[in-house]
């Protein structure tokens, strides 16, 4: 699978202007955050069409999303291969594993026999205390599919298959779960969903980001042994700003698959609408918070301006043209408005995602935009009243891990047995 390529040269990321500490630091948050979509937006997917079409929605953004920015991320940090080792790694930076939310342990037994269990599924947390029908719904009709289609990037004969899973017997059972990962030339291959072609067609999909650079001190790619846990710190600067880039990408090709399924569901424009922006809104106010913590930034309109032009919801920089001065950020027609990406839903008439982001900041803060659709201005102000915090951010922080907090973990290398 060889995504298409956008022609011309790559914008310079705006995440390389963050020094290697804060990127070190920033990519496990933009992880964490893009497994946070999902419970940004399928509460309203259960509200508007019921479980079984919430997890019909589930299965397709991640099918056809997944083999897309797996294959780019293999691609960026010359791992491409064939085997169980390039299928874990790509685990590993993938938004829908993020590190120790998500704690997934590997065990390699050759190149196409390994294993894996979760010490802690964050996720699994969030679904236990709505019941056994929404337990199974997330660990057996979505993983399925799902981790079938993630492997397409890898190789198509891949099999992800269970050797326990919850719902837990007992109640406390540890590990949450565990999987047997199995490459086979005798199976079939798996076949990739409609939906992921519509999305390989995308800007997105074959978006062109700057080169890691191979002289760059630090690690500049991830060929070798497969680690326990990934050590950031360990990366070069401009390694670290290129994955910040693509798990940023990954945000958007899955809410690309997002909207894609949600449209097929709902019965008109405004049902679609009220989705795919509550989505939007939710997950940017958490986002926000997340990195406002992570980044230790002031409390003032100028940082909640760098807040927006650090934000997935304008970034890439190659994605989404943005230009800051102060607490004012400009925003022209770029590659994300002929996706429909989250920046089409922030217009002069519909600010609440940009005011969820500044009021990550400081509740009284708001934000005054002018202009067209595709190309306005957007600038913080500070009021004197309080802004309730908005009920899709509320929702939102019904997942543990809109407070999670990353621990210091080794990196140490796993041998195959």
């Amino acid at each position: 699978m060889t995504p298409p390529t956008t022609p011309g040269p790559p914008v310079i990321g705006r995440y390389l202007r963050l020094s290697r500490e804060e990127l070190a630091t920033l990519v496990p948050e933009l992880l964490l955050i893009g497994q946070l979509m999902d419970r940004a937006g399928m509460a309203y997917c259960i509200e508007q069409f019921g479980r079984e079409k919430m997890v019909q929605i589930a299965i397709e953004e991640w099918a056809a999303a997944s083999p897309i920015y797996t294959w780019r991320m293999q691609r960026a940090l010359g791992y491409q291969g064939n085997d169980v080792i390039t299928i874990f790694k790509g685990l590993q930076l993938d938004i829908g594993a993020p590190p120790q939310f998500m704690d997934f342990r590997y065990e390699v037994q050759d190149r196409w026999h390994g294993s894996f269990h979760l010490d802690h599924c964050g996720a699994l947390m969030n679904v236990e205390p709505m019941g056994e029908h929404y337990v199974r719904s997330m660990c057996h009709d979505i993983e399925d599919p799902t981790f079938d289609a993630t492997a397409v990037a890898t190789n198509p004969k891949a099999r992800i298959r269970p050797i326990h899973r919850p719902p837990r017997v007992p109640s406390d059972q540890h590990p949450h779960c565990a999987w047997a990962v199995v490459i086979d030339d005798d199976s079939p291959e798996v076949e990739p969903i409609p939906a992921m072609f519509e999305i390989e067609r995308s800007r997105a999909a074959g978006l062109v980001l700057d080169e890691i650079d191979p002289g760059d001190p630090g690690r500049c790619d991830y060929r070798g042994g497969l680690l326990s846990d990934i050590d950031f710190t360990a990366f070069s600067h401009s390694a670290l700003a290129r994955i910040a880039d693509e798990v940023v990408l990954q945000m958007h090709l899955l809410n690309l698959g997002f909207h894609i399924s949600v449209r097929k569901h709902a019965a008109d424009d405004a049902t679609f609408d009220r989705v795919v922006r509550s989505q939007a809104i939710g997950h940017a106010g958490v986002a926000a918070e997340r990195l406002f913590r992570a980044l230790d930034l002031p409390a003032t309109p100028v940082s909640a301006g760098r807040l927006l032009e650090l934000h997935p919801v304008l970034n890439p920089a190659a994605y989404v043209d943005v230009r800051r001065g102060g607490a004012t950020v400009h925003v022209s027609r770029s590659a994300a408005h002929d996706d429909s990406a989250w920046v089409s839903l922030c217009t002069p008439d519909r600010p609440e995602v940009l005011q969820a982001i500044v009021r990550a900041v400081d509740p009284r803060f708001d934000v005054e935009v002018s202009g067209t659709d595709t190309d306005w201005s957007a600038t913080v102000v500070a009021t004197d009243r309080f802004a309730p915090e908005a009920g899709e951010v509320t929702v939102t922080k019904f997942s543990q891990g809109a407070a999670f907090q990353f621990k210091p973990r080794r990196s140490l290398p796993i041998t195959v047995l």
